[in-house]
């Protein structure tokens, strides 16, 4: 007996969707070369709690784009083609399923195709429910030979090509995710979803997991190299503001100043000893009680004087700003009775244990619900009150992932539903009410931020690696961080010199590490000194010993850590650090170009080598090598007692060498030495750039 099938293909209005076997399918142009992917069990596909595809949804839908048939439909915009195929498999459990494959629209070559990961299943966009109404999601897709993958936030893993990776999807201290990647096989693919999960870049399959969500949602698009990748990105999930012009020189920060008095001494010395200091940084325990959200006034008795002294003689200021909020503060009870506030389903209305500024000793600290636009409000208007007034302009965003401990997403309740299903763009709505609080302020601030999401860039934030270890371990796997966030759209991006974490200023071991980071700094886009140092009294270990504070080393955080100025380290490591500045003052005007790019068109500052020499395949594994901009090639010092280095240089050029002028040939290997204050940097001898002026073997 024949049972006549109809075709699950319909065009509506130059969208084209399929609905087969109880679930809808959606697939519609949106940007330029590019299409949203939606899917759901049921009648309608539906929006994520959170988006990051902020515009691109005007662009015209042509009905002639959508070709239907029987068992197959089309659907083109630009340089991309969607193909949908009712797909028959003898022997699974659901023979046959709709599988979706991805085509240059030009060339018809495959970019990317869903597959599964066996044949009898499960399907290759697989839902299983939840009670509540989401779902757990598996979406399955091809792996091929030779691909290399980019971005995906700001991973610790040091791997410079995600090919062979497994990560969580999951905002974590020094793990951010923003889960966009650029492949060499010439597509960009965004996970519209701010659900908890995991993303496998295996060699046999790669595969994207929702713990909980309401439905599948990604974008993807085609170019013909990651220039035109990341641009039509930005496009889609708006463009990064210019950057302030003082923010591109040095930062001084450690944990922490403790006084109005301390940190103004420290600004007024920068400026005897005549170094350049563009910013100083107010870290946390600042305020009165976490979620008060103002100063201790026994410590800094006159803020807004404060910022005018500093502003005049050329100081901005930052104060670190957590979202986290004590039950002790004088804002818990209004914002609890109004639903302000991250709850728990079960056990303690908590998400983390830490100590706070009270004599009680270590609390249960809650977060302000991001999700709830009250709460945004509620939060910006208590700084609006309490630092704004004051002068303040400039915000490091901490803890904003937001940190959990333990990490149990599921058990949190926000204002849209459960945490799992939306808690990774937590950063990215935080972070926006603060652009936007500060634009309706006439006020042209920054925002130093410990985690992102897809989007955050639009909103001028710039990113920093979290709170990571001081050794050379942690030090090489910034490089390959600092290059898949700017791959994931994030171009203001930076990094604790020195490390955060157990840095001992009368360590020689340390002072070498401190050197080597410095000069990483000075050439990446925000260089800004930071860190918890060892408390100046404590000893210096012997024979590979571990430090031992002598307290516990969580009050140490409410006091203060050892020095961290650039002459805390003795005169010859001073020496070297006076002249660094120097170099990174001089490297401002060709850092302003070079942002400037950035919020046209989504240049990352600090690219990979292939960004700018397509043909440079090695350098899709490199994690020791970057480009700052168009013109300088920085080869970092990864490793103690380095006197040379060999640096493979990019073809198709000259290269010169910035400390000595000597000339090379593009596709040599270079060895150079590298002393104190000099890792391997090169300068494109077809410049004509900026960046020569900062180096006199160049001028």
């Amino acid at each position: 007996m024949n049972i006549e099938t109809t075709s699950p293909f319909t065009n509506e209005n130059g969208v084209l969707v399929s609905r087969f076997l109880g679930e809808t399918l959606q697939v519609e142009p949106w940007g330029r070369d590019g299409l949203r992917v939606r899917a759901r069990p049921g009648a309608d596909v539906v929006e994520p709690h959170v988006s990051a595809l902020t515009s691109g949804h005007e662009v015209r839908k042509n009905n002639d784009a959508v070709v239907l048939g029987s068992d197959t439909a089309t659907i083109t915009n630009g340089r991309i083609t969607a193909k949908l195929t009712v797909l028959n498999r003898y022997g699974a459990e659901i023979k046959r399923e709709v599988v979706v494959q991805y085509l240059r629209s030009d060339s018809g070559e495959e970019l990317l195709a869903e597959t599964r990961s066996h044949f009898a299943g499960p399907k290759t966009r697989n839902f299983k429910g939840h009670i509540g109404g989401s779902f757990k999601l598996e979406a399955t897709f091809k792996s091929y030979a030779n691909e290399y993958l980019h971005g995906l936030g700001q991973p610790q893993h040091g791997q410079a090509n995600l090919k062979g990776v497994s990560t969580t999807l999951m905002q974590q201290n020094a793990h951010a995710v923003i889960p966009f990647v650029v492949s060499s096989r010439g597509y960009g693919f965004l996970w519209n979803n701010p659900a908890v999960g995991r993303c496998e870049f295996a060699s046999n399959l790669t595969r994207w997991t929702s713990d909980a969500t309401p439905g599948m949602d990604y974008w993807i698009t085609a170019g013909d190299n990651s220039r035109e990748i990341l641009n039509a990105y930005h496009d889609v999930t708006g463009h990064s503001p210019d950057i302030p012009d003082w923010a591109l020189g040095f930062w001084q920060c450690k944990l922490r100043y403790r006084t109005q008095e301390e940190l103004l001494s420290v600004a007024h010395e920068y400026k005897r000893r005549n170094l350049p200091l563009s910013c100083i940084v107010i870290d946390f325990f600042h305020w009165t009680r976490q979620g008060d959200w103002k100063f201790d006034l026994g410590e800094w008795p006159d803020p807004k004087r404060m910022v005018e002294e500093l502003r005049s003689i050329g100081v901005e200021v930052m104060v670190s700003v957590w979202p986290t909020v004590s039950v002790t503060s004088e804002n818990y009870k209004k914002m609890l009775e109004g639903g302000m506030l991250l709850s728990t389903d079960r056990g303690v209305p908590a998400v983390v244990g830490l100590i706070d500024k009270d004599p009680f000793g270590p609390t249960y600290l809650t977060y302000y619900d991001a999700f709830n636009p009250e709460a945004r409000d509620f939060h910006w208007s208590t700084i609006k009150r309490n630092y704004i007034d004051l002068g303040i302009d400039h915000f490091w965003i901490d803890a904003c992932e937001p940190e959990m401990r333990p990490a149990h997403p599921e058990n949190v309740r926000t204002h849209l539903g459960n945490g799992a299903e939306m808690i990774s763009a937590y950063p990215m709505l935080h972070e926006k009410r603060f652009r936007e609080g500060l634009q309706e302020e006439g006020r042209d601030g920054v925002l130093l931020c410990r985690s992102a999401w897809a989007g955050s860039h639009a909103h001028g934030v710039i990113l920093w690696s979290g709170d990571i270890w001081s050794n050379w371990e942690w030090f090489r796997a910034q490089i390959p961080a600092g290059l898949h966030a700017g791959m994931s759209g994030l171009g203001w991006w930076t990094t604790d010199i020195g490390g955060f974490y157990d840095g001992h200023g009368g360590q020689p071991e340390f002072r070498e590490l401190l050197v080597r980071w410095f000069e990483f700094g000075v050439f990446s886009p925000i260089c800004r000194l930071h860190g918890f140092r060892i408390p100046d009294d404590v000893p210096v270990p012997e024979n590979g010993e571990s430090v031992t504070y002598g307290e516990d080393t969580v009050r140490l955080f409410i006091e203060s850590g050892g020095s961290n100025e650039v002459w805390s380290y003795g005169e010859d490591v001073e020496k070297v650090l006076t002249e660094l500045l120097r170099i990174r003052e001089a490297l401002r005007p060709y850092l302003e170009e070079c942002f400037s790019e950035f919020a046209r068109t989504g240049a990352p500052v600090m690219a990979p080598i292939f960004y700018h020499f397509e043909g440079d395949l090695e350098s899709h594994d490199d994690a020791g090598r970057y480009m700052l901009g168009p013109d300088l090639l920085v080869a970092p010092v990864l490793d103690a007692d380095i006197e040379s280095m060999k640096v493979a240089l990019p073809k198709g050029e000259k290269w010169v060498h910035v400390w000595t002028g000597t000339v090379l040939d593009g596709g040599e290997t270079a060895d150079v030495s590298c002393p104190w204050g000099q890792c391997p940097v090169f300068i494109r001898q077809s410049a004509d750039s900026k960046a020569r002026e900062a180096f006199p073997a160049l001028n």
